[in-house]
């Protein structure tokens, strides 16, 4: 059969080399993209958030590019992000900062720090605005609906571990229409689907060791699923989608 998806791609950001100027990124991470087809991305070494529109040469910085820090104009290795349609806000994972924060675009200094002391390596939302956290450090994430301050458990909390209720340093996720998550669990070499009220995911990419045969995964990262129920996954040691 033939390939689905064309072989060879083309760059829409970046590709300048690395560096700080407006037309290159640095270790880019998670992004996103919007109705007008701009691109998000979190520049990670370059400690800011940056804007590409379509066809454009260069990008514009939205948040951060401050230099390293933890200032309202500050951020420290961001690796995601996602936009709050209820507030017209983003979400960002500050993680060197320990920290995911709220940040406006039409006011930058009203930036709200909206979950300290935490190492965040993934982000997403629902359809009814609920913010879903990876927390690689405590092997678990967690959901947190509009007005929620502490967040309820929906995945893992069991401790470091390869059982079917518990994540080794998850990394990115993804929520379908369903409200099924689906989780990089990269130290576990797997993809996680944990369906809604679950007490344990199933292993639905993965899991069978460390490995580059079909059958295996070597440090999974991005994660995304179609309209068909296709799941896609960043595999970052085997180079490979």
């Amino acid at each position: 059969p033939k390939n689905k998806y064309q072989q060879s791609g083309i760059t829409v950001a970046g590709g300048n080399g690395k560096g700080h100027e407006l037309n290159q990124l640095s270790q880019p991470r998670g992004m996103f993209i919007d109705n007008d087809k701009s691109m998000y991305i979190a520049d990670y070494e370059n400690h800011r958030i940056v804007k590409w529109k379509l066809n454009s040469n260069i990008g514009e910085i939205i948040a951060g590019g401050n230099g390293k820090g933890k200032q309202n104009n500050q951020l420290n290795q961001p690796v995601d992000l996602i936009f709050d349609k209820e507030t017209n806000s983003f979400i960002i994972s500050d993680n060197g900062n320990g920290r995911v924060i709220r940040y406006f675009d039409q006011n930058p200094t009203k930036q709200q720090i909206l979950i300290p002391l935490i190492y965040c390596s993934g982000l997403a939302v629902d359809k009814d605005g609920s913010i879903y956290i990876s927390d690689w450090q405590n092997h678990q994430v967690r959901r947190r609906k509009q007005g929620d301050t502490k967040g309820e458990l929906v995945a893992g909390g069991n401790g470091q571990g390869n059982r079917l209720n518990q994540l080794n340093e998850p990394r990115n996720i993804f929520i379908d229409k369903d409200y099924s998550l689906y989780i990089s669990d990269e130290k576990n070499h797997r993809v996680m689907k944990w369906k809604k009220d679950a007490k344990e995911g199933e292993i639905v990419a993965g899991g069978n060791g460390q490995g580059n045969s079909l059958k295996q995964l070597s440090h999974p990262q991005g994660v995304v699923v179609d309209h068909l129920g296709q799941i896609y996954v960043a595999d970052e040691r085997n180079h490979r989608v």
